[in-house]
């Protein structure tokens, strides 16, 4: 199994067909077809379903797909690792989406003028997506909520968040005040865990719970009566709809929330090593 297979069976499964693989690639048809038959030789199965409509991938292609993608990003990791201290390539960042739209953007464009070689590529997510992510080596890094104590990651603070709840104003919060509808993103979030926390800690009950998939979203909809929600107050202070919703302190171990940068552990890239210092730098 050879890595220039690898690349064109992603090409095929990305692509959806032998013809867009073979342009994006640069070869010609024939070429792509005969590599993937060698590919599925060597691996003994079938990995696309071939009709008069193009191709469809098999369950194994499903299941090697994951494989290859990590395959692939390791030998790129290889060959820039070795060949030069400069950072260069691709840096797959992950960010919870407060810290890409309030932290992140001066230290983006900084790092990308220093360092133009470097073609950065930002997914954003709740925390436990992303540590995820990071494990099965699908990102370089990530910025998610601290602490994070998987031993097959290392980690550096970033920064500090104060997370507020906020309500419509003149709504009253608190289990003196009945059932309250929750606005919150999905079970892997660190801040609706805080969330939900502080609603057995307090006694509040909730009526139900409405997942949103963006904080500004979720702001409008607390401005507007819908219920309450747990927010950063940074991006609060960003957000247009600030004006417009009360904000309830929380007890002090679940309004701190640290901010910190993960990585594999023992992974060494010029890219990555460059962005931590740049991290380390703007928090001093």
């Amino acid at each position: 199994m050879e890595l220039s297979d690898l690349a064109i069976f992603q090409a095929v499964l990305q692509e959806g067909g032998i013809t867009a693989a073979a342009r994006r690639l640069h070869r010609v048809q024939s070429n792509i077809t005969t590599r993937i038959k060698q590919l599925e030789d060597s691996l003994g199965v079938a990995l696309f379903e071939r009709d008069g409509r193009g191709v469809r991938p098999t369950a194994a292609a499903q299941v090697l797909a994951g494989y290859s993608e990590r395959l692939l990003a390791l030998a790129d990791e290889a060959r820039s690792a070795v060949a030069s201290d400069t950072p260069r390539g691709s840096l797959r960042l992950g960010a919870m989406e407060n810290t890409a739209a309030v932290r992140l953007p001066p230290l983006l464009a900084q790092f990308h003028q220093r360092y133009p070689q470097v073609q950065l590529e930002l997914r954003t997510g709740p925390t436990a997506s992303l540590v995820t992510a990071v494990l099965a080596g699908e990102l370089d890094c990530a910025l998610v909520c601290g602490p994070v104590s998987d031993p097959r990651l290392e980690s550096q603070p970033f920064c500090h968040e104060t997370l507020l709840l906020i309500s419509a104003l003149g709504a009253q919060v608190g289990p003196e005040h009945g059932p309250q509808t929750l606005l919150a993103f999905d079970h892997g979030c660190a801040y609706r865990q805080r969330l939900e926390r502080w609603l057995q800690e307090s006694g509040c009950v909730v009526s139900r719970l409405v997942e949103l998939d963006s904080y500004h979203a979720m702001i409008s909809c607390a401005a507007s009566g819908m219920g309450i929600a747990l927010v950063p107050e940074a991006l609060l202070a960003q957000t247009p709809a600030a004006s417009h919703v009360a904000r309830h302190p929380l007890p002090p171990h679940l309004a701190a929330a640290a901010t910190v940068f993960i990585r594999r552990k023992g992974v060494r890239m010029p890219a990555i090593d460059a962005f931590a210092s740049a991290l380390a730098t703007l928090r001093q």
